[in-house]
């Protein structure tokens, strides 16, 4: 049995009664909204936010409807930000297909965005879930902060670890958080316990963004060539971050220079890839990713042993050792 089979074991019910109330939430009486929405829900990807509700929810109780619900508003807010995304980073590839913005341009990609997460924040008010609906706030409000936040310091280049911690906290570990958060909201009411889940689904969420960042540096694809993608974005991630926290005042200098004018340079973009694994910059990473994974591992080793806690340590495990 493959790690992600195990992992899904507890929860293979609640993840085949998922997929009919996923897509019906993707529908619309509109021919060509329902044809993006269609197009949306045959590339998704391997709905690892789903995963962590269902089995946070578990952990804590029995799952039931509001578990789907939970799950549900989790993806659909995942998949809107995917679609915006795309727009931001002017990105026309996602899973290894055309993305919306690539397939119906840019004005049609943001409104389709909007409509899915209108579509989300709708279901909770429908079931009256109130709870659902702050989850689910907060996290619309911190991912959006997070990308302004990222898109401030690639103009200035001024970014420091507080700084970056700071984007990754609120861009990508918000949406795990309240993943484990609302799945635990679904099956019981103490606050305090939904707290918890979501301070253990951060330090999960940093883990992840961290192991993307890694990805970035390492050989992949094809022409197994690390992509650059964000040098050529002016993104410095943790691994840069940290050869320029090491590097004399000059050499950072001419380091954030390269990246300020010639980041679309493709033999610069090599040249800094090669100083970030040659200085030690993903060797750092990778620590600082295992700390982060560590850290939500011992986190929920507070709840109750059984099949739930068994694999949600196997996903975070996962998560910091996936190959894509």
């Amino acid at each position: 049995m493959s790690l992600i089979n195990k992992i899904k074991s507890p929860i293979e019910q609640e993840l085949r009664d998922f997929e009919p109330y996923f897509k019906k939430s993707l529908q619309s009486d509109i021919p060509l909204l329902a044809t993006i929405l269609n197009f949306l829900y045959r590339t998704k990807g391997k709905q690892l936010r789903p995963m962590f509700v269902f089995l946070s929810a578990k952990l804590h109780g029995e799952t039931n409807e509001f578990s789907q619900l939970a799950a549900c508003s989790v993806e659909l807010l995942h998949t809107a930000t995917l679609v915006h995304d795309d727009v931001v980073d002017e990105s026309y590839e996602r899973r290894g297909t055309f993305s919306v913005n690539a397939l119906w341009r840019n004005k049609l990609a943001v409104l389709v965005g909007d409509y899915i997460l209108a579509r989300g924040l709708q279901l909770q008010l429908e079931h009256k879930k109130y709870n659902f609906l702050h989850l689910i706030s907060r996290a619309v409000q911190d991912m959006a902060e997070g990308e302004i936040l990222q898109m401030k310091k690639s103009r200035k280049l001024d970014i420091n670890d507080d700084v970056y911690f700071e984007i990754i906290r609120k861009k990508t570990a918000s949406l795990i958080a309240t993943s484990m958060a609302i799945g635990t909201a679904s099956v019981i009411d103490e606050q305090e316990t939904i707290e918890k889940m979501y301070r253990i689904g951060q330090d999960v969420g940093i883990a992840f963004q961290i192991k993307d960042d890694i990805f970035d540096y390492q050989a992949k694809g094809i022409l197994g060539k690390p992509t650059g993608n964000d040098i050529k974005e002016k993104k410095i991630t943790l691994p840069l971050l940290f050869v320029l926290n090491n590097s004399e005042p000059a050499e950072r200098r001419r380091i954030l220079g390269l990246i300020k004018k010639k980041n679309k340079n493709a033999a610069v973009v090599n040249e800094l890839i090669q100083m970030v694994i040659q200085k030690g910059g993903l060797d750092y990473a990778a620590k600082k990713m295992i700390e982060f994974k560590d850290k939500a591992i011992a986190g929920l080793m507070e709840f109750e042993d059984g099949e739930a806690r068994a694999s949600l340590i196997d996903l975070m495990e996962y998560i910091t050792t996936r190959q894509k």
